[in-house]
């Protein structure tokens, strides 16, 4: 899809606030609020805009002890990923996992309580999965940037 300057404007008000009213958007574009709602809806039809989450603040909801967890499967056999991708989705303290290249097969994004939480959650849901030949974890000291907005 090609997007024009108004839909680049678009998305990064929405990515902003997405919860802006058409009105209050179409005085930002000085578009009509028919205008921004049939952009609005092209841009969810086709795709651009897959979705709208609510973003919680990790420290209100006792969750904000971060570890990125490098992990390398036993093998490199089609089964073995497809088990692991769909067993890591279920893990609900993942919640980024990117497969990726170099030393490690994968990065794992976890949000637990704290050290003690981390700790059962790889004893106990982990180091569970088949597959794994090793892992390695960092922890968070301090966030430095963590934003969604994408430039468009």
């Amino acid at each position: 899809m090609q997007l024009d300057e108004i839909d680049k404007k678009l998305l990064r008000l929405l990515q902003e606030d997405a919860k802006q009213t058409s009105k209050e958007l179409s005085h930002k574009l000085a578009l009509s609020v028919t205008a921004v709602y049939e952009r609005v809806r092209k841009l969810e039809n086709s795709g651009v805009i897959s979705r709208y989450v609510a973003l919680l603040n990790k420290q209100k909801i006792a969750k904000d002890f971060m570890v990125l967890c490098h992990v390398k499967l036993t093998q490199h056999k089609k089964e073995y990923i497809q088990q692991f991708e769909r067993e890591v989705m279920d893990l609900q303290e993942v919640t980024e996992c990117f497969h990726v290249s170099g030393d490690y097969d994968y990065i794992l994004k976890i949000c637990v309580r704290d050290m003690e939480d981390y700790r059962h959650f790889m004893l106990s849901k982990l180091t569970s999965l088949q597959h794994i030949a090793s892992t390695h974890s960092s922890f968070m000291i301090a966030e430095v940037k963590n934003t969604l907005t994408i430039l468009v």
